[in-house]
């Protein structure tokens, strides 16, 4: 049984903290290049990093040129290692550190990966430069020129080659492979086969001097490899105290996982430097599983992935300090909706040309010229009236072809319906009102309900008597008028359920929102409106100050806001979101989901970002995302499934997924949430456990 304080500990829920050190080097000073590596290996273990890679020939530094010919040069980069290996005893950091090395009358340019008083092997540089302003070859030799699987270095023997994989026993999830430099600048270069072979994390030690627009392109490697790979990808480069005899040198250090970018050193520092990150192995676990393209690769290159060795040591878990407890990596609160203003309004302008594009092809397929659709006032419906109303524009069509519908019912707010009216006048659709509250007392009468009767009684029967009432009338209107009836139910309303079944709001001819969050969908809203004319720009700010609220059951609201409240049922969106996110997207377990929830949302400094238009919460306590997390597992896994068994079609805006059938998720509709539960039930309910501890 997990214990309260592991749950909090990064590494049960498959994260590693990971270094990149670029140290200032003397040139041609092996032991003081040593001393330098030992210090930033110590300072980086405080800090909980479990593995700390070092730059390439960072021992003698790489600008020694012909001096690496000079056996008193090279007897003291191997003493160097030695030195490092010695004061590595004790330490929970495995090192990899770069260093010439003579192999059977042949240099090599080497990474020594080091751990606990032992070398654990050395990997020889595959791919020398020797064009523009290098000259490897001039002193190296490449890899596939060694004869020998094994060095004797000091008193221990070590395995040598490129095929070479580190594994940590007691962590299975960590098998890291290294090269150097030029080996990533390659069409196939040599990590590609060790990610095939398992290899979760790939390090490479390069020098690596700097020249315009080269930083960019180290960017466009390490993010692109690590993509290709499913791998986390550390890089590091020499910087301050390398020869500028002809070259100049920035010390660049990132830490790449899957394509997404974890940090990043300071460039041109003025001294020694470290960069961490937390790697989410169990991320790039589940990536490989799911791209099942990767394991069909494998097999294709079966011969060289079978070349790999593994070199297996135990790794012991780094100890729970308030340095650790706290991820190394950005923790999104809204993992849908980019942070950075300017990606944000990219990611919006995206989405929205998706949905339009598809509702486009929809018409034009169908021969349809018109669209039915229901306005109530709030969110979604107006987003995909926004969509609705640019299709039209595309196809040619008057915008008087979309046919909107206002239909009040008992628990209708002045607010919402004013706004409904307004927004069909201000983006020019055709406006009408129908009142369902006849059809629907004549219903609840039919049935024997006891509204009929007087009685206030406002069950789920009374609800659904109304949105299926709408959703009956938008059908017939569109046989009517030869029409499509288009859906506006979004990603997060599939999600939980939230949606009456059948000819409810559940069912339309096409959606244009069901891959869509509620959180996005407040985002796309905005950014139509900062493009829009100052009329409709107004009401759609109106919408989006507007409480969330399926208006089913009156309240005693007088026109300010809706008497019901969505969010105080089912709890937060953008929690729900938060989940859906990370449940969909990676398969991770509940209790991760909420470990991730306390790091983004437990401290009111850590976001949301200055200039968010979500109406967010300062922070949440783990009690809170604990409760709520419940909510979200028990509707997704057990209750809602039958719902999007036979949702109608939708385009998939997002990576982030669609719970389409035919889509990215298939699941049983009769499956029961006791797993999910079982796990949710390891979350604490609070962190009270954790201060007991001093972090």
């Amino acid at each position: 049984m997990t214990q309260p304080t592991d749950f909090f500990h990064p590494a049960t829920h498959g994260y590693l903290r990971m270094a990149v050190a670029v140290p200032r080097v003397r040139i041609a000073d092996p032991a003081w290049n040593a001393g330098e590596t030992l210090r930033m290996l110590r300072e980086a273990a405080d800090q909980g990093a479990s593995l700390v890679a070092f730059p390439e020939l960072g021992l003698s530094a790489y600008t020694c040129d012909d001096l690496f010919h000079q056996r008193a040069v090279l007897d003291a980069c191997e003493q160097a290692l030695l030195d490092i290996a010695a004061g590595s005893r004790g330490l929970p950091a495995v090192a990899i550190v770069g260093l010439p090395l003579r192999v059977r009358h042949s240099l090599f340019n080497c990474a020594a990966v080091v751990f606990d008083g032992r070398i654990l092997g050395i990997v020889p540089k595959t791919y020398l430069p020797n064009y523009a302003e290098f000259y490897e070859a001039r002193q190296f030799n490449p890899a596939a020129h060694a004869l020998v699987s094994e060095v004797r270095i000091g008193d221990q023997t070590v395995p040598f080659g490129t095929q070479l994989i580190f594994e940590a026993a007691n962590q299975p999830l960590l098998r890291f492979h290294v090269e150097i430099c030029e080996d990533v600048w390659v069409p196939i270069p040599p990590s590609s086969y060790a990610a095939l072979a398992g290899a979760t994390v790939l390090v490479n030690l390069s020098a690596s001097n700097v020249t315009i627009g080269k930083s960019g392109y180290r960017h466009q490697l390490a993010s692109l490899h690590s993509a290709r790979c499913l791998s986390a990808y550390l890089y590091t480069s020499a910087g301050v105290g390398e020869s500028t005899t002809d070259l100049a040198w920035d010390g660049q250090a990132l830490i790449y996982e899957a394509g997404d970018l974890l940090a990043e050193s300071q460039r041109f520092a003025g001294d020694g430097h470290i960069t961490l990150a937390d790697v989410d192995l169990e991320r790039l676990s589940r990536e490989r599983m799911r791209q099942t393209s990767f394991g069909q690769s494998a097999g294709l290159h079966a011969e060289q992935v079978g070349r790999m060795q593994a070199v297996r040591f135990e790794l012991p878990r780094a100890p729970l300090t308030p340095e650790l407890a706290t991820l190394r990596r950005t923790v999104p609160r809204f993992p849908y909706v980019p942070a950075d203003p300017l990606t944000r309004d990219t990611r919006c302008e995206e989405v929205y040309a998706i949905q339009v594009q598809a509702l486009v092809q929809r018409l034009e397929t169908s021969g349809i010229q018109k669209l039915v659709i229901g306005i109530s006032g709030g969110l979604d419906s107006t987003h995909a009236l926004l969509v609705a109303v640019r299709a039209m524009d595309l196809l040619g069509l008057p915008r008087t072809n979309v046919l909107g519908y206002t239909m009040p019912g008992f628990a209708t707010s002045q607010r919402t319906l004013a706004q409904a009216r307004e927004l069909m006048l201000a983006v020019g659709c055709s406006a009408a009102e129908i009142d369902i509250r006849p059809s629907c007392e004549q219903m609840l009468q039919d049935l024997g309900h006891p509204y009929a009767e007087g009685q206030k009684q406002y069950d789920v029967t009374f609800e659904n008597v109304q949105a299926g009432e709408r959703t009956s009338h938008l059908f017939r209107l569109a046989n009517h008028h030869n029409a499509l009836v288009l859906g506006t139910g979004d990603l997060s309303e599939l999600a939980l359920g939230w949606c009456t079944y059948g000819v409810g709001d559940h069912m339309s001819h096409y959606n244009v929102n069901a891959s869509v969050p509620k959180t996005l969908i407040k985002h796309l809203v905005r950014w139509v409106a900062g493009k829009a004319s100052e009329r409709e720009r107004t009401v759609l700010q109106q919408v989006l100050d507007t409480e969330i609220s399926p208006e089913l059951v009156p309240g005693e609201a007088d026109g300010g806001q809706p008497g019901q409240s969505t969010e105080s049922t089912l709890g937060p969106y953008e929690l729900h979101d938060f989940a859906l996110y990370h449940t969909v997207r990676f398969g991770f377990p509940p209790s991760k989901v909420a470990f991730l929830a306390w790091q983004a949302w437990r401290d009111a400094r850590r976001g949301p970002w200055p200039d968010s238009p979500l109406v967010a919460r300062n922070q949440y306590t783990l009690a809170q995302i604990k409760k709520h997390l419940r909510t979200f597992v028990f509707r997704f896994f057990q209750t809602s499934q039958f719902k999007r068994s036979c949702v109608p079609n939708a385009p998939k805006v997002g990576s982030g997924g669609s719970l389409s059938p035919r889509g990215d998720w298939r699941a049983p509709s009769d499956a029961h949430a006791t797993t999910w539960l079982a796990d949710w039930a390891r979350v604490p309910e609070e962190d009270s456990s954790l201060k007991e501890t001093g972090t």
